[in-house]
């Protein structure tokens, strides 16, 4: 148990049961699919399910894959902290799923490939491949180290469960099932762990709300705390969190993970139809809702049940990402096994985002890394993946003990995401919307919104934007009962700081620190994404871009649109609807002249306006 903060209650044989159980179902799903497809020697199988999956499996690990442990712990640290406001996510979902399943899908789905970074060689060269496939790799692996380590922290603190235990637990059981069962173990236990998410809200969500006497007086104190900051459309791109930097800078992180990243693409081109994939895309979109408004309400509750009293700032819990995991054994710990549950959620989280990373990380390796210059068998393939996959599995765990000496997690987390991501989905873009963008275009693209998007995203690290730009609500510790104070280690008795970071004394800051570092880390995608695409044009134009021949499968053609089909069926409707007019019509009126006027030339217009 650390000493660093208060345990307020301890786990209990009945948690601790839950727990395992939930590690021992993932677990078995592994052994399950390695036993049913032994047959199955090809890395294909392994990697991609064998493109049989439908719509509904594939939706829901769709969901769990980017919902990770991070999102059960902070979302509703963040609402208790900056109001709930991050609900306006809900929109910039939407706008996710469409550009999504109209843009990337279907190229991606029609060139059937295994990695995405494949798309890169086939429509620019190697070199952008290459790049491309570098930058996810080390994303992944940054990323991954967070997603094992933050949950494992929080929860350590607060229930007093062994650190380094949960995490090595996390990563070996995560890289057992990817090794064993491949991608349909992954899809399958995804499945079972957003199940297992949502249980661990709703337990924590009920609670509360029996605690507060209803669902009303939780959203009264929030509405009275400045909780229900929705009107927020400030326009300013330096605010952390508004209307705008939420949908707009949020739809870029989204759609960089949807659109682009491996472990979300490989998932959908599983399916085994694009209209299967399509569906599994808008499916997916009510479980991301229903998570993130479990999140938004279990912040809300978390204020309620703390309005008076903010264990944060009196010190009880050492950072705002133990808030949750004190709230849970604040309210549940008489009900044994229920801590569990949501120990259980948190780390289902963590689960089902590592599997899919390593899952992604092995395709990417094999199909960029491998492949390209070696000719095996698909039986040795198919070995090297497993081996693979306990490879990547060691060196994610070992990123957790990386993530141990950073701080600020939940920012630096979409900033990764933001810095890496922006720039790749730019390229993609360029890639499938421009037929005229050549491979000078994409590399220097890429090259400079990297640059650019670092430049932002390490200034606003090392000089974090002033609290009024990020706009913390008040707390109060005014109705604490401080006579318990034996219970409690004073960690802090000055109220926190934002970050874990030291700011340079104003004198010392650079002159953009003021305007260009302070931008909202929503926007660090956007930037990147926008001089990506940019610089790829100018390059392109000025390189003879206009003479490329590319051919048109790796575009995006008009037909791969919904929109295209629904004119085509609504046209083809109103074609034989007016054709029936014109049979009856000659019965009736034989006579009558042709007014020179209104000759057909009609009908040619509306033929000719439509590009063919």
């Amino acid at each position: 148990m650390s000493g660093d903060s208060v345990v307020v209650g301890s786990f209990v044989a009945a948690d601790y049961l839950v727990f395992a159980l939930m590690l021992l179902v993932s677990a078995a799903v592994g052994v399950y699919y390695a036993w049913t497809d032994r047959g199955q020697q090809s890395s294909g199988d392994f990697l991609m399910g064998g493109r049989s999956l439908t719509a509904l499996p594939v939706s829901l690990s769709l969901t769990a894959s980017f919902m990770s442990a991070i999102t059960v712990l902070s979302n509703p640290a963040e609402v208790y902290r900056y109001g709930a406001n991050i609900g306006f996510y809900a929109l910039s979902y939407i706008f996710t799923m469409v550009v999504t399943s109209e843009v990337f899908l279907p190229v991606f789905y029609r060139l059937a490939i295994t990695s995405t970074y494949e798309y890169l060689e086939l429509r620019f060269n190697r070199a952008t491949r290459l790049l491309g496939t570098f930058l996810f790799i080390i994303q992944t692996i940054l990323y991954t180290g967070i997603v094992i380590y933050a949950p494992a922290l929080a929860l350590n603190q607060v229930t007093g469960i062994d650190l380094w235990g949960a995490v090595v637990s996390t990563g070996v059981v995560c890289t057992f099932y990817c090794t064993m069962g491949g991608m349909k173990a992954v899809v399958w236990t995804d499945v079972f762990q957003l199940g297992v998410m949502v249980a661990g809200f709703l337990s924590v969500i009920i609670r509360s709300v029996v605690v507060q006497g209803g669902v009303l007086p939780i959203i009264s104190d929030s509405q009275q705390g400045g909780r229900l900051n929705f009107w927020d459309f400030d326009t300013s791109p330096l605010r952390r969190h508004t209307f705008w930097t939420i949908t707009f800078g949020g739809a870029f992180v989204w759609i960089s993970i949807y659109g682009i990243n491996q472990a979300q693409v490989q998932r959908y081109i599983s399916c085994k139809s694009l209209t299967h994939a399509r569906l599994s895309l808008y499916i997916n979109l009510l479980g991301l809702w229903s998570i993130l408004l479990c999140s938004v309400f279990a912040g809300m509750c978390l204020f309620s049940v703390y309005k008076n009293c903010d264990p944060w700032t009196a010190g009880l819990v050492s950072a705002p990402d133990q808030l949750m995991p004190y709230l849970v054994m604040d309210i549940l710990r008489n009900y044994p096994g229920l801590p569990g549950l949501f120990v259980a959620a948190v780390y289902s989280g963590s689960l089902s985002t590592v599997s899919s990373s390593i899952n992604a990380l092995v395709a990417v390796t094999v199909e960029d890394l491998i492949k390209p210059y070696t000719d095996m068998s698909e039986k040795h393939l198919s070995w090297i993946s497993k081996g693979l996959s306990i490879m990547f599995g060691i060196v994610c765990i070992g990123m957790a003990g990386l993530a141990s000496v950073m701080g600020g997690i939940l920012q630096a987390v979409i900033s990764i995401f933001g810095i890496l991501g922006g720039p790749l989905l730019g390229v993609f873009t360029l890639g499938i919307l421009c037929p005229f963008a050549n491979s000078k275009g994409a590399l220097s693209g890429l090259v400079s919104g990297l640059v650019v998007s670092l430049w932002v995203g390490i200034g606003a690290q090392i000089y974090p934007p002033p609290p009024e730009m990020s706009r913390p609500l008040s707390l109060t510790t005014a109705g604490c009962n401080f006579s318990t104070a034996g219970r409690f280690n004073w960690t802090s008795t000055a109220p926190p700081t934002q970050s874990s970071i030291t700011t340079v004394p104003v004198n010392g800051k650079p002159v953009l620190a003021d305007n260009w570092y302070s931008l909202s880390y929503l926007y660090f995608s956007p930037i990147g994404t926008i001089i990506a695409i940019s610089v790829g044009l100018l390059v392109s134009l000025m390189t003879g871009g206009r003479k490329l021949k590319v051919e048109s499968r790796l575009t995006l053609m008009k037909e791969d649109t919904t929109v295209y089909h629904l004119f085509k069926f609504f046209k083809d409707r109103v074609t034989s609807q007016s054709e029936k007019i014109e049979m009856t019509g000659d019965r009736d009126n034989k006579i009558g002249s042709s007014n020179p006027a209104f000759c057909d030339v009609e009908m040619d217009l509306t033929k000719s306006s439509i590009p063919t």
